[in-house]
């Protein structure tokens, strides 16, 4: 089954709103042209003051204008170029972002996948222990009317029977959740999903750990947070760059462009003006505001630092935690594989004895609920063994690489 839940269409479009962030920057780069054309009709008064009635009569006028601002700022300081760099770097955290996502739900999606059929497996160990008790019962009601049984006897073997039911009855809650939750994680309705039962058959494979350097680059999260790291360092530049004065070029109020008071002259050779060049601005004081900008950013350095290495010791102790965990689950199986083999055997011995009238219906009893439970706790640590690979494969990044991370040229020159 593949993931396609909302959480994970989220994270996709997080990551392309990312991208575009990084085109944003870019643009900075190169000059920004805007055009503003106008036609101004406008009468004037040839004397606005006279109150005679020889005063001249008003003019009127129109102006055609068709101006072209331009501005342009020189990357001198390269802080351009490292928002740039910052921005793609922002990018590659998305998409680290986006593939830890995509692994912790895929993990999710297995474990609820071998929760589900553990599940099944203790409804199918249910099935078969009702049956099995509806053959004592029988034999307690045989034996009551033979005369060698007591009431008592019966009415044991009808609570066990009707107990273990109840009990089978029970497990399709926790298994119709399981499905629930399975249906979501792959984008569905929990009511148009429905899985067969089937108990779990596999155990769980061997995994390939390597040497433990590998796993800096094989998780996801930890890729997020160097990438982090990165793009804080990036802003460190930035806030240096503010202490230097910007040089562009604009043209700003008297730009260049056509002007004409004739419609027909309007866009022609004559009708042009232009005023155009250099200038520097430069930050004389401010408070302290740029050194608090700086000390922000290096604070904000020495935090993705911090939060890359906790990240790298968490990934480690996952890693052995679940390593830990195999190997104890493992011997833990032996030794209840062994415990449902001696219930059985001491099950059969009880069942003979009470045939031949040597013990009461209640030493069958509890050997039968001493037979069930090894039998459950022993699909429960199955279960547990396949979480814990689960687990395992996910702690180990799940066959990811950070070299799937697209590369910052990429993200600069590709869109």
């Amino acid at each position: 089954m593949s993931i396609s839940n909302q959480n994970l269409i989220a994270a996709e479009a997080q990551f392309r709103e990312a991208k575009f962030s990084v085109k944003i920057a870019r643009s900075n780069l190169y000059p920004t042209i805007s055009l503003e054309p106008s036609i101004v009709n406008g009468r004037s008064s040839v004397n606005p003051n006279a109150t005679s009635q020889n005063s001249a009569a008003p003019v009127s006028h129109t102006t055609y204008n068709f101006p072209v601002a331009v501005s342009w700022e020189a990357d001198v300081w390269g802080n351009v170029r490292r928002s740039i760099q910052a921005s793609a770097e922002a990018a590659q955290v998305s998409d680290a972002e986006l593939e830890n996502a995509r692994l912790s739900y895929q993990a999710e999606l297995a474990q609820d996948y071998f929760e589900l059929r553990g599940t099944d497996g203790e409804k199918q160990l249910l099935d078969t222990t009702v049956e099995s008790y509806q053959d004592y019962l029988k034999l307690t009601q045989d034996r009551f009317n033979g005369g060698v049984a007591s009431g008592s006897d019966v009415a044991q073997a009808q609570t066990q029977l009707e107990t273990a039911r109840a009990q089978l009855i029970d497990f399709d809650v926790a298994r119709a959740q399981y499905e629930h939750a399975i249906a979501v994680l792959t984008g569905k309705a929990p009511s148009e999903l429905s899985i067969s039962s089937k108990s779990i058959k596999i155990t769980p494979p061997t995994v390939p750990v390597g040497v433990p350097s590998t796993l800096l680059e094989r998780r996801p999260d930890i890729a997020t947070a160097e990438r982090q790291m990165a793009a804080a360092n990036e802003q460190i530049g930035i806030a240096k760059a503010a202490y230097y004065p910007a040089i562009g070029l604009t043209t700003n109020s008297a730009p260049i462009g056509l002007e004409s008071n004739s419609f027909l002259h309007w866009i022609s050779w004559p009708s042009r003006f232009w005023s155009v060049g250099p200038g520097a601005a430069e930050t004389v004081y401010d408070a302290g505001k740029r050194r608090a900008t700086l000390n922000q950013s290096r604070a904000a350095y020495d935090a993705t630092v911090a939060n890359y290495r906790q990240t790298v010791l968490t990934a480690f102790q996952q890693v052995e935690d679940n390593l830990a965990a195999l190997r104890v689950l493992e011997k833990e199986a032996q030794a209840e594989d062994r415990a449902v083999q001696a219930a059985q055997n001491s099950l059969d011995i009880s069942t003979y004895q009470y045939k031949a009238g040597i013990v009461n219906y209640l030493t069958v009893i509890t050997e039968q609920a001493i037979l069930l439970q090894d039998k459950e706790q022993a699909l429960n640590i199955l279960t547990r063994r396949m979480s814990a690979n689960v687990l395992l494969i996910e702690a180990l990044g799940g066959g990811w690489n950070s070299s799937k991370l697209p590369a910052v040229d990429g993200l600069v020159h590709g869109m």
